[in-house]
This record gives structure tokens, sequence and C-alpha cells, in this order.
């Protein structure tokens, strides 16, 4: 027997172990599991789920809980993301397995991480073989991040999360004392195999100030939630790809500063002697963080001249920090954000006469197919309706309201008239 009648036959005997007692049609539909987009109406009959709404629900809590208090916030962060490429990663309960699956919400965090958080960095960790490896250092740069993971998936061996908490604690304790640090780990074993005591580097993740916090996607672990209850972070277990989605955006926005740790601080920034300069394209300059001659692109530290890649960053030669006008800009609203806006009740809907037709942002109708009015909310300030794609884009995105904008816009050119 040759080797492609060997792994034919080995292919067949895998499918018939998988499959046993399962015809095929009922085995396409085991996969698909479409039976967890239905739900029962009031009616007693099944419909598809809206997620659209659901989504919007969600989004609506996180956004209560983070506007319920003025509290403060650390707006420079220094993240690590530890992710368990064990064997354990290899598991197909998420599909097509959850090392695809957590690289895929990795990759969509990353994105959404930079775009509320403009000052702060990032750094990868992986865990595989019983060992912590450095993917990436910390930078600003999402591409960098998303090409270096997307190019290392892969899994072997055992994962020790000791090694990978001792690995991030080393490199978070050389950062600035004014920038927050943190730690990010997404676990997908049941146990962890260590060198040594990980209650010890608990406790040194305790006495560094390092917020940790864990998201697992087997079981829960007492070793785990001892960690974020010692370390003041979260600690979730994933039910499905949509709650892990979710769980892993919550830590996009910035969290609470913890009281003994938010110590004020003046930090000397590239503003202080004029914003970093972008250099002309076609001049070729030697890049200080590549150690490279580049041709065009890229921006001229104010303080020493030399040539950095992105912003923000520090300076390699004179240690400056660098940032860019719209980078201070995107980080004020999280000091001021936006009031979250009511949901427009059911009985209000009945009059649906008496309300607006359009949404004041988009414009688009809030009539569904026979004109029945479609969820709305309104804003508790200027009281006008939005729909809910600008209701998500208002408070995620745009951080101003156009009602209130446009009110005050009006108030001051009446002044002027005046």
């Amino acid at each position: 027997m040759n080797t492609e009648e060997k792994r034919f036959n080995q292919e067949e005997e895998d499918e018939e172990e998988n499959g046993r007692g399962r015809e095929a049609w009922e085995r396409t539909y085991a996969d698909e599991r479409s039976w967890e987009s239905l739900q029962e109406d009031e009616s007693g009959l099944l419909r598809l789920i809206d997620n659209k709404t659901l989504s919007h629900a969600q989004y609506r809590r996180r956004l209560r809980t983070a506007t319920a208090a003025r509290i403060q916030k650390g707006l420079i962060r220094y993240l690590y993301i530890i992710i368990d490429f064990s064997r354990a990663a290899a598991e197909m309960d998420y599909k097509p397995s959850r090392m695809v699956v957590v690289a895929r919400q990795v990759e969509a965090f990353i994105r959404e991480f930079f775009d509320q958080n403009p000052l702060s960095q990032i750094g990868l960790v992986i865990l595989k073989d019983g060992e912590a490896h450095c993917l990436t250092d910390l930078g600003g740069s999402p591409e960098a991040h998303i090409k270096e993971l997307m190019g290392k998936l892969g899994t072997s061996g055992d994962a020790s999360l000791q090694n990978g908490l001792d690995l991030v604690c080393d490199l978070l304790n050389q950062i600035p004392s004014y920038g927050h640090r943190e730690a990010l780990i997404l676990y997908s074993a049941l146990s962890t195999c260590d060198p040594g005591d990980i209650l010890e580097t608990i406790q040194k993740y305790k006495a560094s100030k390092i917020r940790c916090s864990v998201i697992g996607l087997s079981a829960e672990l007492y070793i785990c939630k001892h960690l974020c209850q010692e370390t003041g972070g979260m600690y979730f277990v994933a039910l499905d790809e949509p709650h892990l989605k979710e769980l892993v955006l919550e830590h996009a926005p910035p969290p609470p500063a913890i009281a003994e740790f938010a110590v004020a601080n003046l930090i000397q920034m590239g503003v202080t002697m004029g914003f970093p300069q972008r250099t002309a394209e076609g001049v070729i300059s030697i890049c200080s963080c590549h150690k490279e001659a580049k041709v065009g692109g890229g921006y001229t530290c104010p303080r020493c001249k030399a040539r950095i890649c992105e912003l923000p960053t520090e300076c390699c030669i004179c240690g400056l920090t660098l940032v860019s006008s719209p980078h201070l800009a995107r980080s004020y609203h999280h000091l001021f954000p936006i009031r979250p806006f009511d949901d427009v009740s059911p009985s209000t809907l009945k009059d649906f006469h008496k309300l607006p037709k359009n949404c004041f942002g988009c414009q688009l109708s809030f009539l569904n197919p026979g004109n029945l009015p479609g969820p709305q909310v309104a804003c508790p300030n200027c009281k006008q309706h939005f729909c809910l794609d600008c209701d998500i884009y208002i408070h995620e995105s745009l951080h101003n309201c156009p009602g209130c904008e446009s009110l005050r816009n009006s108030k001051t050119i009446s002044d002027m008239e005046e």
C-alpha cells in the first residue's frame, strides 16, 4: 500500500470516528449550529435573532458602565497581550480553531485599541512549548504587530503562565512611571507548566503596579482568578466567539486609574518644541529606529532632528516623547465623554407622528417596512433623535453630538449678529 492510499484510509477512519452515528446532513447542521441564530417570539413562532439590536444593547451597557461617574483614567497605557499558543489552542470548539479565532480577535482589538488610545503602546508575547516568547516589543504601529502575529501562527507544547508573567514584568518595569502598566492574557489551556512558585510572581506584579486581566477559552481557573483579584484586573471565560469578541473589546477603552497608582506627572513631549515635522518626499535619511537609510516619509524629532518612522513613540536619540496634534485631540474625549443617549420608550413610539421622521445624523428614515417606527435614541441635551448606527458612531468615533454642536453654532452666530 503506497503513501497516498494510507493517507486516504486514515482520513476515512478520522471522518468515521468524528461523525459516528450521524448522517452527512446531520454533521452539516452540527458544524454550522444554525439553531443558535433562532429565538421564539411572543406568539411561539421561531424567528431570526436581531444581531444588530443585540450588539447595540451590549454596547449601551458598556457605555453606561464606562460613563457612570467622572473618574480618572490612564491615557498613556503600556499593554502586553499574552496569547496562549499551546496545544490547547488547536482545539476546534471554536471554528475553525481556537488559535485562528483568537488571532482574529486580537487583530480587531489592536486596531480598536490604537483608535481609542493613540498615545499608548502594545507588545505581543506568545506561550508555547513551556516557554514565553516576545513576539513584538512595545510600539505604536498596529500593522507591525498584526504582521508579526499572523506570520507566527502555530500551536505546540504546554503553556507556562509564570514564564509569560515573568517576561512581561521584566519588560514593563523599564517603562516610565507615568505610564499605566497592563497585561491582557488570552488563555486556552486548563493547566500551567511553571518552573517555580507562581504566587511569588503574582505578588511581584502587585508590587510593580501592573494590572493584569485574563480571558479564558476553556473553563475558570483558580490561579487566573487569583491573579486578577490581586492586581485589580478582570477575569472572564468566553462562552462563544461573539462573547469572546465582546470581552476582548471591553479592554480597548482606558480603565479607571487605581488610586495609589494614579500619580500626577508632567511629561515632556515633542509639542513643547513644536510637533514632529513630516519629512519631505524623496529625501534620503537614516532612520534612527531601524538603523537603515530610507527614502521619504517618517518624521523629524524637533529636538535632535533624528528621523522617526511612526508616531507616537520615544526618540531613540534624545528620549523625547513624540506625538502629533491629532493624537492629543483624540485622547481628550476620554476625559470628557459624551453622555449616553436615552432610549425612546415604546409608548412614545406609538405616537410616532409626533416624532422626527428621519435621523438627525444620517437623515435616514426611522420607519421600517409597513410604516412601523424603528428603534431610536435621543440626546438628553439637545433632544435630537438618532438611529442606532449613528449612536454608536457618535460615541465611539465622532465624540461630538451633531445636535449639540449645531445648537452651539447657532447660538454663536446669533450672538455675533446682536
